[in-house]
């Protein structure tokens, strides 16, 4: 599951609100700190799984309208919403984007000592269609 903080649980934690907070789920930071601690002393990696392909629509505790625009971090229009998921999708074209993820993965490895990433949702970072077509529906 992620660990970034989030709002809506149903999400399974993938509508992330701050991308700097580890969810109070997990404990206070430093219990978080100390689990990754722990694990690396036992010889365990520890990945995160990171989500940078989409974000809460919340506009009141997330990034959605950050600055009163539609477009601050994320594409404007139709284009920006994730139609399924219920959530932004970030605008990878802007340099101010990709210097805020890229600072947010290289916090997370500094800050919490995680070994690695498995990034959530890669085929909407590569795919204007978000990996949609011709999906295949394995809960029908």
């Amino acid at each position: 599951m992620a660990i970034q903080e989030h709002s809506y649980y149903a999400s399974f934690r993938y509508h992330v609100t701050n991308f700097f907070a580890p969810s109070s789920l997990f404990g206070t930071p430093d219990d978080l700190k100390s689990l990754i601690d722990k694990a690396h002393k036992l010889g365990i990696l520890v990945l995160m799984d990171i989500v940078y392909s989409h974000a809460s629509n919340n506009v009141l505790d997330g990034l959605n309208m950050f600055d009163g625009t539609d477009g601050h971090y994320f594409h404007t229009g139709s284009r920006g919403h994730h139609s399924v998921w219920d959530s932004r999708l970030f605008n990878y074209g802007s340099w101010e984007v990709l210097r805020y993820l890229l600072s947010n993965a290289r916090w997370w490895l500094e800050e919490y000592k995680f070994d690695g990433y498995r990034f959530d949702g890669v085929t909407s970072m590569m795919y204007i269609h978000h990996g949609l077509q011709n999906q295949i529906c394995f809960f029908a």
